[in-house]
């Protein structure tokens, strides 16, 4: 029933409605938001055939792709920047989290090789501006956050021994994550092509946050709130993914470190529809349609549930999508429906 040419394009961007559903306010037109897509959805949507000479191919397709769907901007990470982890071995496989741990004492903590976000960065940005259509910004998210970081390179378990055995070391390792990232943010917020950030960091179960309240506010927070001071020293909005139950710490999100906006929901956790209710008039809410109902449910009862979203806000402080991102295994339909909500209807 729902097809690309449903949805393909019916917009030109404008950046600015991403930036009126960031300010918590109505856009003149219902606004969009996915954190991924993937490379073959995006290349069936252009149909373009990638160029194996040219390795930043990839991202110029990713441009195309979303604004053909109606997108006002395209997520990029900034360079290749990362924290070299066994995880990262896995590629896109779902491991276990206490898997691949390479800092587990002093010893091994002074053995690793700490990256450098400044060394690594060699201008994509720059070289890729050229590509957006005129009205689109990058929103550029980062590789991993704080804590997402750590645990890769101390493992869960041993994490949570640390933390009680060694608590300076582990002090030790979330400031060299933490100012990295800062430093990977502060690089690029300049840019005139950059639009806004994501600060990008599972923090939960479904249940609770993986650490204790008072670990996260220890721990963890300080750097996020770096990282929103840097996004907002520079006029840019920033927001938080952030996978989990993070109920105990919204307060925190919002009032501390001072977020402008929310992403990533799941209906076990929190339907978005009552994280709106609870939230959205303090903090923007971006996507939220579960992406297991997505994949499940009928196209039509996608496109039904995500037009009453829409409907409910009005678009405001608002942007429709999954609760996650799109994945190869998400089916077109459903994907489509979703957005064709947005795209064939108007604000009233």
């Amino acid at each position: 029933m729902f097809q690309l040419e449903d949805v393909k394009n019916k917009r030109t961007p404008d950046f600015e409605n991403l930036l009126t559903v960031l300010r918590r306010e109505q856009p003149p037109r219902y606004t969009l938001f996915e954190f991924f897509l993937n490379d073959p959805l995006e290349a069936y949507v252009t149909g373009a055939k990638l160029d194996p000479n040219d390795p930043e191919d990839v991202f110029k397709n990713k441009i195309e792709a979303f604004a053909m769907l109606g997108y006002d901007y395209t997520t990029m990470h900034a360079s290749d920047f990362f924290f070299p982890h066994k995880q990262n071995e896995h590629g896109k496989a779902s491991i276990s989290v206490n898997e691949g741990a390479i800092i587990t004492d002093p010893e091994s903590y002074k053995a690793y090789q700490w990256p450098d976000p400044e060394a690594a960065y060699n201008g994509r940005l720059e070289r890729l501006a050229p590509y957006l259509p005129e009205g689109m910004k990058f929103v550029v998210y980062g590789p991993s956050g704080v804590l997402e970081n750590v645990m890769a390179l101390t493992g869960y378990d041993n994490l949570c021994y640390m933390l009680a055995d060694e608590p300076e070391l582990v002090e030790e390792i979330f400031y060299m994550v933490g100012s990295r990232l800062v430093k990977y943010y502060k690089q690029i917020v300049g840019l005139d092509c950059v639009g806004a950030l994501i600060s990008n960091d599972d923090w939960g179960f479904n249940t609770q946050t993986m650490l204790s309240t008072a670990d996260m506010r220890r721990l963890v927070f300080p750097y996020h709130k770096q990282i929103v001071e840097t996004a907002h020293g520079a006029g840019k909005p920033i927001f938080l993914h952030s996978c989990g139950n993070l109920e105990r710490v919204m307060d925190d999100v919002i009032d501390s470190m001072g977020y402008d906006g929310k992403h990533s929901y799941e209906d076990k956790i929190m339907p978005v529809e009552e994280a709106y209710d609870r939230y959205g008039g303090r903090i923007a809410i971006m996507g939220g349609i579960d992406m297991d109902y997505v994949c499940r449910a009928d196209p039509k009862d996608v496109y039904n549930r995500s037009l009453a979203m829409l409907e409910k806000t009005g678009g405001k402080g608002y942007a429709l999508g999954t609760g996650n991102s799109i994945p190869e295994y998400v089916p077109y339909e459903g994907y489509f429906a979703m957005i064709a909500a947005a795209l064939n209807n108007e604000i009233k």
